[in-house]
């Protein structure tokens, strides 16, 4: 039976893609879009999420002082109070991501695409080559989710980082390293 695919126009892409079908990028919600502090505090203190960021941030101001704040977009808010505002709008505005859940980690890879080590080059997965098959379970996947939950991993860095903490590890190093230079790849786990 297959298990997720990702497909793409490089290694990366296709792990990436794989990746995003699976688990929540980090990413910022699109509904928090305000620039001025008054905006801002608006918004937070319109919901449960919100008021819990301003107090994670520390602005403790009476009530009295928050309704003349939030009663007047003019009012003379010293600046500390105003990044402390902004700081948790923008805790609120950006979801984190989800963890790499256990089958990503642990699972075997499948790989289909131009695969190079030495002068061996073949298109893998096709009926003359089988894809190139990796455990990831014997992979280091620390830097990969490193990169993943800072919302930073980019197609090259998750290429660079699978070659190196993933198919290394279990494979080993090739005849001499892997490429993939090909320019479409799928990726499967199972």
């Amino acid at each position: 039976m297959a298990g997720p695919t990702g497909r793409g126009d490089s290694l990366g892409a296709a792990l990436n893609d794989l990746l995003r079908s699976q688990v929540t990028p980090r990413h910022r919600l699109s509904s928090y879009t305000a620039k001025h502090w008054h905006a801002q505090l608006s918004q937070l203190t319109a919901t449960h999420r919100g008021q819990q960021a301003l107090e994670d941030v520390g602005l403790h101001v009476r009530t009295k002082t928050l309704i003349n704040w939030l009663s007047d977009s003019e009012y003379n808010v010293r600046r500390s109070y105003q990044d402390l505002i902004h700081t948790a709008y923008e805790n609120t505005a950006i979801v984190p991501a989800d963890p790499l859940p256990d089958h990503i980690t642990r699972g075997q890879y499948e790989i289909s695409g131009v695969v190079k080590t030495g002068d061996d080059e073949r298109t893998r997965g096709t009926v003359d080559a089988a894809p190139l098959r990796t455990d990831g379970s014997r992979g280091h996947w620390d830097e990969i989710e490193e990169l993943w939950l800072a919302g930073e991993l980019t197609d090259e860095e998750f290429e660079d980082h699978f070659i190196d903490d993933v198919i290394v590890e279990d494979i080993g190093e090739g005849t001499d390293g892997w490429e993939f230079p090909g320019a479409s790849y799928s990726v499967e786990v199972r």
